[in-house]
């Protein structure tokens, strides 16, 4: 089984509990106008892997993030390679390594179960709290992505949502509220994660001629998120 990797990271802090080997794969439907990797939109780019060889690259990392991490597929859309991710995660389980999957749920629903039967946490990028903004600001749908998060309730997978506080888009006091009421009713939610917007992806648009959405905004601070929330 192989796939279209675009980078990996051997060592990430910010992508699960513990240390993480981080995988991004190539190919996204979605154009969020913050996106901080517009590098793997395209799905015919990065480098094709195996699973195999993946994961046994992956556990020459185990004795730096040990049982406390384990290895995170992200993206692009890691579900629009839904049979590389599920048969990655299911090596890595035979292994013993915890997996997560960082998804904006964005891709087939069908597929995306059988990656889901493999994943022990799911990180779930909530871009909008509502249909409009999801169609103007990144081209998906909020219907969709609360579909996937049903999905991860009937199967009792964990999930952290993450939430891109934005300028100009989702960083007022009202709009947070409603990422909040999203999630309230889902059950296996463990927490939201709210991320401060940052344009060091900048040069990656130049590089590849592509406009920035946000050229210009500024970069948001955890100091400037934590008094939105105490807002709400």
């Amino acid at each position: 089984m192989e796939g279209r990797v675009s980078s990996v990271q051997s060592l990430g802090a910010v992508d699960g509990p513990g240390l993480r080997y981080v995988v991004f794969l190539q190919g996204c439907p979605l154009r969020c106008k913050y996106c901080h990797n517009p590098e793997t939109w395209e799905k015919d780019g990065g480098e094709m892997r195996t699973a195999e060889d993946l994961c046994n690259t992956i556990l020459r990392y185990r004795p730096y993030f040990g049982t406390q991490g384990g290895a995170t597929v992200s993206g692009g859309e890691p579900l629009m390679q839904p049979e590389f991710v599920a048969e990655l995660f299911r090596l890595l389980h035979e292994n013993g390594v915890h997996t997560a999957l960082d998804t904006a749920g964005a891709g087939d629903l069908a597929k995306a179960e059988d990656v889901l039967l493999h994943t022990d946490l799911v990180l779930c990028d909530v871009k909008f709290p509502t249909e409009s903004g999801y169609r103007e600001n990144c081209g998906g749908s909020l219907a969709h992505t609360l579909d996937f998060l049903r999905l991860t309730a009937r199967l009792q997978v964990p999930v952290w949502v993450r939430h891109v506080v934005a300028p100009g888009l989702t960083d007022t006091p009202a709009s947070m509220r409603a990422v909040c009421d999203l999630c309230a009713g889902f059950p296996n939610i463990e927490k939201i994660e709210w991320l401060p917007f940052k344009n060091i992806c900048a040069e990656k648009y130049k590089v590849l001629g592509i406009p920035f959405p946000m050229d210009g905004k500024p970069a948001y601070s955890q100091k400037h998120i934590d008094l939105l929330l105490q807002a709400l």
